[in-house]
């Protein structure tokens, strides 16, 4: 089944200790790389599979270096490094799957060369799979059961999350993941009630990605802020409160424009993050890094409070997706004064509002998100026809039949500001001089 050369070298790796090992590894390099692989391709039980793959992993986890031995060998044989493994995450055997999952995480992390292109676009595609099902399916770890348990299928998403966590280390694979819409797949996670553990590191991966100021500027576009205030206010264990809170830091620190930092600043004040972070100073840490953040952030965030206009509130506000009665809503000088801000920025908060309208699932959100609209009517001459081109006049009169009082009495109220501003516009036009 394997050539004399191979079966001899394994012997001798098998049997050596941890310095003979490296001894045997710096003269033979290129004879572990091709023996491990070619036991790989030639050996069909999964077994001996599995135990073979459990043995580059080990030997790469004992000295990173060790990485190096692949790519010598894949530049020989014309291959990359992780070609070799990247196929075998189609295999039926969960445990051979996710063990070539982390190699193949271990070499584009630690090895001199990028994974790029195709490559890396089919395994972040694959790793947004797995996350995103979070149901594993497979043969497992007993053959002819074809399921696992709720125990083993938690412990191979972690897994899958642990590759993503070493990916990230690396800022170019940072701004791959981005371009390829992983932020959603983590906040996905994130709003699905994972455990702990998964919480830990789907956040331990939002945090390195603030490391890169660009990505700081990029993420505005996601709701982070949100989907990690809501797991701070419940977390009970101390990892996760650790990590969130150098998360934020990281966005409030490393951003690189002053608005950025003035966003992310607000979103958490508008997800109520600076009472949290008061409760939290009342308690004691082992953990000087959580003091120190908790410190960071109740400064910068209490320097924003004080700077923090009415318009800054409300955008805020909108910008989080979680419209509440709020003062603003009902202020007519706010309404009066700020109206005409909505078209900024190309429409920016107004479209935020009409795509409320059509999205959101929470009454409470649609009932304000109606009145907004139809104070926005009230006080711009021309808003008639902007939330008309936005398709914001049709989605008010949907949800005039809405099961919620309140969102039909709000969605009723604006229907008439868009026909009373209406009759104005034809008022004038028909006592306006030919």
């Amino acid at each position: 089944m394997i050539s004399a050369e191979d079966c001899e070298f394994i012997k001798k790796f098998e049997i050596a200790g941890s310095e003979d090992k490296q001894a045997v590894l710096t003269k033979e390099g290129h004879q572990c790389a091709k023996t491990f692989l070619n036991l790989m391709a030639h050996i069909s039980k999964e077994q001996t599979v599995q135990y073979i793959l459990t043995l580059i992993d080990d030997t790469l986890q004992e000295n990173h270096q060790r990485v190096n031995i692949f790519f010598d060998y894949a530049k020989k044989t014309k291959n990359t490094a992780w070609s070799y493994f990247l196929p075998m995450l189609n295999r039926q055997d969960l445990f051979t799957v996710h063990m070539a999952a982390r190699i193949i995480a271990k070499l584009a992390a630690w090895g001199r060369d990028l994974m790029e292109g195709s490559d890396l676009n089919y395994y972040f595609n694959w790793i947004k799979t797995q996350l995103s099902s979070q149901k594993l399916h497979g043969t497992g770890a007993e053959p002819g059961t074809g399921t696992i348990s709720p125990s083993e299928s938690s412990q191979y998403v972690q897994c899958v999350a642990g590759c993503l966590q070493l990916m990230l280390r690396v800022n170019e694979y940072r701004f791959a993941w981005v371009e390829a819409d992983g932020v959603n797949c983590i906040t996905a996670v994130l709003s699905n009630k994972c455990g702990f553990q998964l919480q830990y590191q789907m956040i331990f991966c939002v945090w390195l990605l603030a490391f890169s100021p660009q990505l700081c500027e990029q993420l505005r576009r996601y709701n982070v802020v949100p989907a990690l205030s809501d797991i701070l206010q419940e977390s009970v264990k101390e990892k996760v409160t650790r990590i969130i809170l150098a998360a934020f830091r990281n966005l409030l620190e490393k951003s690189a424009e002053r608005e950025t930092r003035q966003e992310y600043a607000l979103a958490m004040i508008q997800c109520k993050v600076l009472k949290q972070l008061e409760n939290l100073d009342q308690q004691k840490y082992d953990d000087e890094d959580i003091t120190d953040d908790i410190k960071f952030l109740l400064e910068r965030l209490g320097e924003s409070v004080q700077d923090l206009s009415s318009f800054d509130e409300y955008s805020s506000e909108l910008k989080s997706g979680r419209l509440e009665w709020s003062p603003v809503h009902k202020s007519e000088k706010f309404w009066r004064e700020n109206a005409v801000r909505l078209n900024e920025k190309n429409y920016e908060l107004l479209k935020i509002l009409t795509r409320l309208l059509e999205v959101s699932d929470d009454p409470q959100v649609i009932a304000v998100a109606a009145h907004d609209v139809g104070e926005y009517v009230r006080h711009y001459p021309r808003g008639k026809r902007v939330i008309e081109q936005l398709g914001g006049k049709q989605l008010v009169m949907n949800h005039m039949h809405h099961e919620d009082q309140l969102v039909r009495y709000n969605a009723l109220l604006a229907v008439q500001k868009l026909m009373v501003h209406n009759w104005y516009c034809l008022c004038l036009t028909q006592h306006c001089p030919q």
